[in-house]
Order: structure tokens, then C-alpha cells, then sequence
């Protein structure tokens, strides 16, 4: 099996599985970064982390998810539904973290709850789903897929919908979600300044 934990390659050469995986490695440093500071670090980090989260999460749904589906081998309709699954939790535990905020009681706790869920679900698409797509999708394709992955990033939501959790959802409702959680961005940003 490849090691598909290898660094992403920059430029034209990269494809979806490089682009993904440099993702699962900023997730993991801004999880470290939140759970090891405090104050305006932590907040700071924290939203980081929640866009990423968000983004990352939409374009695998529209993108990658629909592809693995449809894999050669059978198996896909299960592998993706347990990764839906397991999104749709992170996405549930994402939210009430940030409701509360991270000066909330708790927060701590639950961020490292995350964290373990979010990176174990990391290590599942990296050891089933990923080497699946580089064993059956053209290395052409995996390149092109990673220019409609960042293009399906800089249209979603910037927090967790577990609501639209499909390709159907998001390409519906992501959109509008989109400017909503934007706008509420927008509006936040001066008020945390």
C-alpha cells in the first residue's frame, strides 16, 4: 500500500490526495495550537480551525466523497458513509464547542474530544479512502480534482452544518450558508478585535 501520509508536492503536479493531506496536517498543528494557548491565541486558532474544519469537510462531501462511491471493488457506498458519519458527529461536537466558546467550562476537554475524532477520521481516509482513489482515478484527474476541491473550499460555509452533510446538501444549501456564516464572520471580526 502507498504511503499516502507523504508531503504535498506544490504546484501543477499536486493532486487531490497531496492537497487533502497537507489539510489533515494543518488540522492536526491548529488543534495543537488551540489546546496550547490561551486568550486571543486560542480564539485566534480556534476559528482558524473551525474555517479549515468547515471547508475541508464541504469540498470532500461535493468532491471526493461522490468519487469514492462509485470506486471499483464495492465497499464505497460503506467506506463513505462511515466517514459521513463520523463528519456529521465532529460536526455536531464543532458546533456546541462553538456556542460555548473557548472560555467556556469544558472547552478544553471537549477540543481534545474533537481533536481524537477528527484526527482518527483523518487516519481512515488517509488508510482506505485515499489509496483507493490513487489505485483508480487517472493521476490527471487527481490533479484536476484538486484545482475543484479548493474552488469548492472557497465557496462553503465557515462553520459546521451537519444538516447538509451530502453533495446534494451542500451544493443546495452551502452556497447560501456560505454568505450567512460570512457575513457573520464579517460582523464578529471587529467586535473580537
Amino acid at each position: 500500500m502507498p504511503d499516502t501520509r507523504a508531503p504535498a508536492t506544490p504546484g501543477p503536479e499536486e493532486d487531490v490526495v497531496d492537497l487533502l493531506l497537507a489539510q489533515h496536517a494543518q488540522v492536526e498543528q491548529l488543534f495543537l495550537l488551540v489546546i496550547g494557548s490561551t486568550g486571543d491565541t486560542r480564539r485566534d486558532a480556534f476559528d482558524d480551525l473551525v474555517k479549515l474544519l468547515a471547508a475541508h469537510e464541504t469540498a470532500e462531501e461535493e468532491i471526493i466523497h461522490p468519487l469514492s462511491r462509485g470506486l471499483p471493488g464495492g465497499g464505497g457506498d460503506a467506506m463513505v458513509d462511515d466517514r459521513l458519519e463520523e463528519e456529521r458527529q465532529a460536526k455536531e461536537t464543532l458546533r456546541t464547542l462553538i456556542a460555548g466558546g473557548v472560555d467556556a467550562d469544558g472547552f478544553e476537554t471537549g477540543v481534545i474530544l474533537l481533536r481524537d475524532a477528527v484526527l482518527t477520521h483523518a487516519r481512515y481516509e488517509e488508510r482506505y479512502e485515499f489509496p483507493q482513489l490513487r489505485q483508480h482515478v487517472p493521476a490527471e484527474r487527481l490533479r484536476s480534482l484538486a484545482t475543484a476541491v479548493r474552488a469548492a473550499e472557497k465557496t462553503a460555509p465557515t462553520r459546521p452544518h451537519p444538516s447538509t452533510q451530502s453533495a446534494t446538501g451542500n451544493l443546495a444549501a452551502g452556497p447560501a450558508l456560505a454568505v450567512i456564516d460570512r457575513l457573520r464572520d464579517a460582523v464578529r471580526r471587529p467586535a473580537d478585535s
